[in-house]
């Protein structure tokens, strides 16, 4: 019995016995029977589902069912592989940027110990299981590879704590939640000097979310430290948190502001550090592979998103979303989010496959009649579009990690996990899960007149973005309620949290930032070595090396540059009031030139080289603080790339 088999059954119980708040089934027999005691301990996946809404999400799976049946024709099963001994580990040294470590590809260890030695505890721990995993697993085949020994790969990463200087570890980033011993030296002396209050005095506000500090030391801080019970926090909108993040004076970076080489190095980053919270917890982090399968190349549904990209591109230049998307979240939007039960109540099965067959010949040709597509109608179609992917939105990599989630021990960590999680969605699956969700919270905003709350709007959507019928997985009728409520909730999270959820924690950026100096310095070192042999003037290339902002400008000045719409740049005197928005107000109003016709929002302030590839940096960006984390940066006003 699948997931749909049970929603029929279980909708008509919930129908009669409306009383009760838990549900389960009974693995003898086919019918349903109502319990009064959960027949699971897992009460943070059940927290304040009530009845309404839990019927919500069993209704949707039948109308899911109904659906499929009109359009079986046209499935295709995406196959899972199951992985081989030693080769989960392998796809993930790999994922995390480390596959020099192992197999036919290793090479000196030392090309790694640059990004080695940027890692947290947590974060080495994490990868040293999975190359010791790797290495036994090798072992084991008689491969006559190359297998690095890890004490071998951590060694110098050792010997560097116990030799790096006082002052050094000093400067480390520390908050109130990783004062331990061993302390955390991933931000190194790139992020200053800043005293904080030490925790007994002033303890950080529980809704904070800490993006100074790494996720998984902030939770084994938090297991070694507290004697107290953890207290799983409640899913309602009464008590759920109000998560928010602390102003960094540096700015906030978020998904997209970071250079494609720097965001490489983040989802490397990303990767590991989602590992490592996991292993800390306790949970278990399986990666999934699709086998490739053949797939339409045209079209509108069960296409790769990539695919559709590509089709919809050659239309519109630039474009990020699915046009077909797009066009059924304006449908519904032009039909009034005012509707009650919008997203809940289905359209009918056999004109919603007659809509897609009309659609899949007259969209790009325009000649659609979107008129007569109700609202009801959009709505059903753009559900079926999500689910019918080849491979699901979350991606066949982590639908599991995101199912997961509910099985971490508080709201913070569940979210913190998510944080990461969306950072390694593929660009195009992660800009239509934005669009997505920015829809859904459109559509909550309205729910005094149309009903659908947030729990409401995360039952319906759950199960067509977490129960993926293409994949042909299968389940125990017990597994799929512990599924329903902890999906849901998931889903809850997903949408409250949006803003938050696509933002870089800081400690990566660090990470990342002590990455670029450390290869930096070996990049000088070896044009050093590669000038004296050459027997160039290294006097002459150093003086030609140093900064320009050195050279040219006054101490406590950036000179600022638009090189693609004004040839003048301005040098700005540094204050500790001043903010990348007030260096854009007096660049703009400029009474010549091009940057008078330029808006806000048009053109931004980039952060260029020095310990980063390229940032754009957010209004809030005190200019100074940031000067002293990355004096070598360049100061460029431009336009995002599309």
């Amino acid at each position: 019995m699948n997931y749909y088999t049970v929603s029929t059954v279980h909708c008509q119980s919930l129908r009669k016995r409306r009383r009760y708040g838990q549900y389960t089934m009974n693995q003898e027999s086919t019918t349903t029977r109502v319990m009064e005691k959960p027949p699971f301990d897992r009460s943070i996946s059940q927290d304040s589902l009530d009845e309404l809404s839990m019927e919500d999400y069993w209704i949707e799976l039948e109308n899911i069912k109904k659906s499929s049946e009109n359009r079986q024709e046209d499935q295709e099963v995406v196959v899972v592989k199951e992985p081989d001994e030693g080769e989960l580990e392998e796809e993930w040294l790999k994922e995390a940027g480390l596959s020099n470590l192992f197999g036919e590809s290793a090479g000196d260890p030392q090309e790694s110990m640059v990004f080695l030695s940027t890692l947290t505890r947590t974060q080495a721990a994490a990868v040293q299981k999975r190359v010791e995993t790797v290495s036994q697993t090798l072992r084991k085949k008689n491969k006559q590879y190359q297998i690095p020994d890890v004490r071998d790969i951590f060694a110098q990463q050792r010997e560097s704590k116990e030799t790096a200087p006082d002052d050094t570890e000093s400067q480390s980033l520390r908050t109130n939640e990783n004062k331990y011993q061993g302390r955390d030296e991933q931000a190194s002396n790139l992020v200053g000097e800043e005293k904080l209050i030490p925790p007994e005095e002033t303890p950080a506000p529980e809704t904070d979310i800490n993006l100074e500090v790494s996720f998984a030391e902030q939770a084994l801080n938090q297991k070694e430290g507290s004697k107290e019970k953890i207290q799983k926090s409640k899913g309602d909108d009464a008590t759920l948190p109000s998560f928010r993040l602390p102003k960094d004076k540096t700015g906030t970076t978020r998904i997209g502001d970071l250079a494609p080489q720097d965001m490489k190095k983040v989802c490397h980053l990303a990767l590991i550090e989602l590992t490592a919270l996991y292993d800390v917890l306790g949970i278990e982090l399986k990666q999934q592979k699709a086998v490739k399968i053949k797939t339409r190349d045209s079209g509108l549904f069960c296409i790769p998103l990539t695919v559709l990209l590509e089709q919809d591109q050659r239309k519109v230049l630039g474009t990020r979303i699915p046009l077909i998307f797009q066009k059924l979240i304006s449908r519904i939007e032009e039909g009034g989010l005012e509707t009650e039960g919008l997203l809940r109540i289905p359209g009918a099965a056999i004109r919603i496959k007659n809509l897609c067959q009309e659609l899949e010949a007259k969209f790009y040709e325009g000649t659609f009649n979107w008129e007569s597509v109700k609202q009801h109608d959009a709505a059903s179609l753009l559900k079926l579009f999500i689910r019918e992917l080849p491979q699901p939105l979350l991606s066949v990599e982590y639908l599991k990690a995101f199912q997961a989630v509910q099985n971490l021990p508080t709201k913070k960590q569940q979210l913190q996990a998510l944080n990461l999680l969306v950072i390694l969605l593929p660009d195009a699956n992660r800009d239509t899960l934005k669009a997505l969700l920015e829809f859904l919270q459109r559509v909550i905003d309205n729910k005094e007149k149309n009903k659908m709350t947030v729990m409401n709007v995360a039952m319906v959507m759950a199960p067509n973005l977490f129960m993926c019928h293409a994949l042909g997985l299968k389940s125990s009728e017990q597994r799929e309620f512990v599924m329903a409520a902890g999906t849901a909730n998931t889903m809850h999270l997903l949408i409250k949290y949006q803003k938050l959820l696509w933002t870089i924690p800081k400690f990566i950026v660090n990470q990342v930032r002590k990455q670029n100096t450390e290869n930096h310095k070996k990049d000088k070192r070896a044009m050093k070595k590669l000038l004296k042999k050459m027997a160039y003037d290294r006097d002459k290339y150093e003086k030609q090396d140093k900064s320009t902002n050195d050279a040219d400008v006054p101490q406590g000045v950036i000179r600022v540059q638009a090189p693609h719409l004004s040839k003048v740049s301005m040098a700005i005197q540094l204050t500790e009031e001043l903010k990348a928005s007030d260096v854009l107000a007096r660049f703009l109003s400029q009474e010549s030139g091009v940057s008078q016709t330029l808006k806000k929002g048009e053109v931004f302030l980039y952060e260029i080289g020095g310990n980063i590839g390229e940032r754009c940096l957010d209004d809030d960006t005190y200019m100074k603080d940031l000067y002293q984390l990355n004096p070598n940066a360049e100061w460029v006003i431009k336009s995002k790339p599309l």
